[in-house]
Order: C-alpha cells, then sequence, then structure tokens
C-alpha cells in the first residue's frame, strides 16, 4: 500500500491529518483499527489524514475520547474548531461570539435573505452555488451551513435577544431554488414576524435616495449596553467599536426603520409574494 507522506506545514487541515496519523501510528493501530474505535470507516480515517476530507465537530469529539485528549488545552475539537473557522469570512468568528451574547440585534440585509432567518434548503442552495463557482469546497459548504444552523439555534436562549431586521425588497424578489423553496422560506419569514421578541420590515424599492444605509449592517448591543457594528466586504468583516462611528450607523439604522414598511404592511407583502399574488 502506498504510504502518502504528509506535510503538517501546508494548512491546518494537514496539521490535523498528521497529526491523526501519528497518534494512532504510536499506538500501533492501523486505520481500520482507529476507524471501528472512532466509529468510521477506514477509508474515512485515511481521508481525513491526507486532508482529502474535513472532519466533523463528531469525529474530532470521537479522537479527543479514543486518544484520552479530551480535556486538555490541545483537543482535536480545538483544531477542528481552527479548520472550521478557516473556512468563514475573516473577522466573522470574532463577531459571531459577540453575536451569541447579544440582547438586542438590529440587522439590514440586501439582495439575500440572511442567515438568521434562512431555511436549512435556502441556506443550502446559496451555499453550494459557492461550490459550484469553485470558490469552496463542498466540505466547507457543509461546515458553512452547521454555522447558520447553529446561529440560529442561539436565538433560543433564555432569555431571547431582541432581533429588529430590515430587508431590502431586493432579499425577497430575488429568486432561490425555485418558487417551492422560496415559498418555504417566505413562511419562514413570517414566522420569525410572529415571535414576541423580533421585528420584521421590508424596506421598499420606492424608498430611493431617502434610504440612509446602502449596504448591509449588523448593530450589536451586548449585555452591558455597548454597542459593536459589523459589516462585511469582499476579502473580510469589520467589527466596530468606537462609538463615534457605530452611534451614527444605529441612528442611519433606525432613520432606516422610520422610512420602511410597518411590520404589518411588510408581513401583508411577504404573504402575497408567497401566494404568488404581488
Amino acid at each position: 500500500m502506498n504510504r502518502k507522506e504528509l506535510n503538517p506545514e501546508a494548512g491546518p487541515e494537514a496539521a490535523f491529518g498528521a497529526r491523526l496519523r501519528s497518534s494512532r501510528e504510536e499506538r500501533g493501530w492501523k486505520q481500520e483499527e482507529l476507524g471501528k474505535r472512532l466509529g468510521y470507516s477506514s477509508t474515512h480515517v485515511s481521508a481525513v489524514e491526507t486532508g482529502r476530507k474535513i472532519s466533523t465537530l463528531r469525529f474530532a469529539r470521537s479522537a479527543d475520547a479514543v486518544f484520552g485528549t479530551a480535556g486538555t488545552e490541545n483537543t482535536f475539537e480545538r483544531q477542528w474548531r481552527e479548520i472550521r473557522h478557516g473556512v468563514l469570512l475573516e473577522g466573522f468568528p470574532e463577531f459571531l461570539g459577540y453575536e451569541s451574547r447579544a440582547v438586542e440585534i438590529r440587522l439590514y440585509e440586501v439582495g439575500v435573505i440572511p442567515g438568521l432567518l434562512q431555511t436549512p434548503e435556502y441556506a443550502t442552495v446559496v451555499t453550494e452555488s459557492t461550490v459550484k463557482r469553485g470558490t469552496i469546497t463542498a466540505d466547507h459548504a457543509r461546515e458553512r451551513i452547521a454555522v447558520v444552523s447553529e446561529r440560529q439555534a442561539a436565538l433560543l436562549r433564555t432569555p431571547p435577544p431582541l432581533v429588529f431586521v430590515v430587508l431590502d425588497e431586493s432579499c425577497l424578489r430575488r429568486p432561490i431554488g425555485g418558487r417551492a423553496l422560496m415559498e418555504e422560506q417566505f413562511t419562514r419569514l413570517l414566522e420569525f414576524a410572529e415571535l414576541p421578541n423580533t421585528v420584521l420590515q421590508v424596506a421598499p424599492f420606492d424608498m430611493g435616495e431617502r434610504r440612509p444605509l446602502s449596504l448591509p449592517v449588523t448593530v450589536l448591543t451586548l449585555p452591558d449596553r455597548s454597542i459593536m457594528s459589523y459589516s462585511e466586504s469582499a476579502q473580510r468583516g469589520h467589527l466596530e467599536r468606537d462609538n463615534n462611528s457605530v452611534v451614527p450607523m444605529l441612528t442611519a439604522y433606525h432613520q432606516l426603520q422610520a422610512g420602511a414598511h410597518s411590520q404589518a404592511a411588510s408581513v401583508a407583502m411577504i404573504d402575497q409574494l408567497r401566494k404568488g399574488t404581488s
């Protein structure tokens, strides 16, 4: 059998695979034996060792249990999380940590339904389109979809955060994945609007020059009542904590809410789109 030489310096995925192999060989185990202990096939173990597959959280935790590294400072799970953050836009993992603790979330999105409100099917289509363009791998796509699910689950904590969402009308008008998928997505938006801790509004096209924001932005209020904003470029995400920059952004957001449709009118628009009558 040909044994592929590994280069742990090639990247975090390669380092994970090389560590897995060395840990296995230190114990004199073949890939088949490690696979049995982990609950995976030897083929899967080989693919992770050589970097053909990205480890999952379950795989990393199983490795910690098998090799006795759970609870230590250098776990396989920790390495996995570093890999996972590598498939996300730079700056986004840091933002996720703040978002999960925020007591108020104010979100404005353009062109696409934001992740916090996406159905799994919508998230899958959007992410898989990125795979088809060759930007990310299929394994990376699965990790990104998992992040969407985890972000939404964080909204169910007790007490839940107040979530204010303003969607540019383009988010609703842009067809993603076909009619049936969009109907489900519209239903998800309507369900979101019914929650006691949410406000959902649509900024219509005819706001024109009255629209104070033209790019997506999120403003977070943390438990200590400090505020920060998050925005993205094509290359990275940017967290802003300086009140001299964040307060004007918050003011612009309030102006956007004032000029957007009310929640009742927004819900009516979304319901019409769901029924195909708009």
